[in-house]
């Protein structure tokens, strides 16, 4: 029978398993770390002891809040052998139905050999299971050593950045100089930049500068594109920099002063 969730219906009607299926499926059934507060930032306080930072998850739909960093207690290890433990967010649905959560160290077995992760609980709370685990961090310990934590958990970005990824721009002129323009476009972090060179430089290999890109066009590190003329003649280095200037190098040969032209494409 369809029931309206979001709507006054003279008593109390929403549950959490609405609230968790909305949640699953606008997120996804994957588990998540949002990205705010310490995102559940792990610090080793010693050979036994973890703690556990501030944040928000998202596990089957099922939103957990962690409000305050929170110490957990590693068992400790034994000389002349290895273990991974994990630590996890663990679901559990007890008796008259009611939920909790929170953060468990779940012990694995020692050996000699490579360690293997423990077992952790795997059946999700949307298909009726009651413990439900989401690893957050793999903690190896070689003898009574704590080594480094290793994150297993994905960061879900916010709606912002879906938003800035499919945003796009009019073609804009970038650079506009007696010898030519440099015009761009840009797709969320694609950019992608047309040259309009009126002449160019001569000289087997003398070199040339467009201008400066505004800063929120610069890549991320220095870029180098090929530029080939007709029978060989103005073959070019095009440089994108970090810092926004573009420049252009002849690389030897026959170098004439013709106009030329290119598009070039980078992530920022």
């Amino acid at each position: 029978m369809a029931e309206l969730v979001t709507g006054h219906a003279n008593k109390a009607h929403a549950t959490a398993e609405q609230a968790a299926g909305l949640n699953a499926g606008i997120l996804g059934l994957d588990d998540y770390v949002l990205d705010v507060h310490d995102k559940l930032k792990i610090t080793v306080v010693s050979a036994n002891k973890v703690t556990i930072g501030t944040g928000e998850l998202v596990m089957q739909g099922r939103h957990v809040s962690q409000g305050t960093p929170e110490d957990l207690i590693v068992t400790n290890g034994s000389q002349g052998q290895k273990r991974n433990d994990l630590i996890v967010c663990r679901y559990a649905k007890g008796s008259q139905s009611v939920e909790s959560a929170k953060l468990v160290v779940v012990r694995g077995t020692p050996t000699t050999g490579t360690p293997t992760d423990p077992a952790v609980n795997t059946t999700s709370p949307l298909d009726g299971g009651t413990t439900y685990d989401m690893p957050l961090y793999r903690i190896p310990l070689d003898g009574i050593t704590i080594g480094t934590p290793v994150p297993l958990f994905n960061v879900l970005r916010p709606m912002s950045d879906v938003w800035d990824s499919l945003t796009q721009t009019e073609v804009l002129t970038l650079i506009n100089s007696t010898y030519g323009t440099v015009k761009g476009y840009r797709r969320g972090s694609l950019v992608t930049l047309r040259i309009d060179w009126k002449s160019s430089a001569s000289g087997s290999w003398n070199t040339g500068n467009f201008g400066t890109l505004p800063e929120s066009w610069r890549p991320p590190m220095d870029l180098n594109f090929s530029y080939g003329g007709r029978d060989g003649a103005n073959q070019k280095i095009i440089n994108v920099n970090t810092n926004g200037t573009m420049t252009y190098a002849n690389q030897g040969g026959t170098q004439g002063t013709n106009a030329f032209g290119m598009t070039v494409s980078y992530a920022l």
